[in-house]
């Protein structure tokens, strides 16, 4: 198991968001990780990048126990998320923006800018422009390419697809599976769940702080119960 996650629970302040969550995710899977508002996805995400500390549990990376690593420690291990509401700097230009997210890598960075650029050609044209400029889809595109710039193992993604037309959600995830098949395993938090379960091979269903549910995602695709409560829909 490349990432798992062992018993994990995370408090913020006397509230417990976290209870004691287990799950796993194997090298070169697209897991998704899929639930309601508040049920603890995005604290996941923050835990496993190191943002939230773990109050009680384990995680382990490629073998190694992180459950009290720094951020920075995690992604020079190879972790490295694209956050929820894409945090891009609107100052910086789309190169810089990117350098942003090589400031641990040693040496030459120039293939991850290739691979970046190959990936997201619109990032290329606009690699001079402030990145507070250009659309949300192309900031959603900087801000998975800045989290590739670390060139990571598993790559995090907070909703993807968050504020974005059809049209370009689409295009995100074909990207996304692009990414997964050049070698780089994904866990994704995603609201938008038929687009997240179309995309990944497993995927978990929390509640409140717990995991649920575990599954192959196209199994979960079409369940009734997870359609009704989290795809808006009953089969066809």
């Amino acid at each position: 198991m490349l990432l798992e996650l062992q018993g994990v629970h995370v408090f913020y302040g006397q509230v417990e968001a976290l209870k004691g969550i287990t799950f796993g995710v194997e090298q070169g899977e697209i897991v998704a990780l899929i639930g309601a508002n508040g049920a603890g996805k995005t604290t996941t995400l923050k835990m496993i990048s190191g943002v939230r500390p773990v109050r009680r549990g384990k995680v382990l990376f490629d073998g190694v126990d992180i459950t009290h690593l720094a951020g920075h420690r995690r992604v020079r291990m190879g972790l490295s998320q694209a956050p929820e509401g894409r945090g891009i700097f609107p100052g910086m230009t789309v190169a810089e923006n990117l350098e942003m997210g090589a400031y641990d890598r040693r040496g030459s960075i120039a293939a991850e800018f290739d691979r970046v650029f190959s990936l997201f050609p619109r990032l290329a044209e606009r690699k001079s422009q402030l990145g507070g400029t250009l659309s949300g889809g192309e900031q959603q595109m900087l801000a998975i390419g800045r989290a590739l710039m670390a060139a990571p193992k598993v790559l995090l993604l907070d909703e993807p697809s968050m504020g974005l037309a059809p049209m370009l959600v689409t295009q995100i995830f074909r990207i996304l599976r692009e990414i997964n098949d050049q070698g780089t395993t994904v866990l994704v938090v995603e609201q938008n769940a038929v687009q997240a379960l179309s995309l990944a091979h497993r995927a978990y269903v929390m509640e409140l702080g717990r995991i649920v549910r575990e599954a192959p995602a196209r199994e979960l695709l079409h369940d009734p119960s997870v359609r009704a409560a989290y795809l808006g829909q009953e089969p066809a």
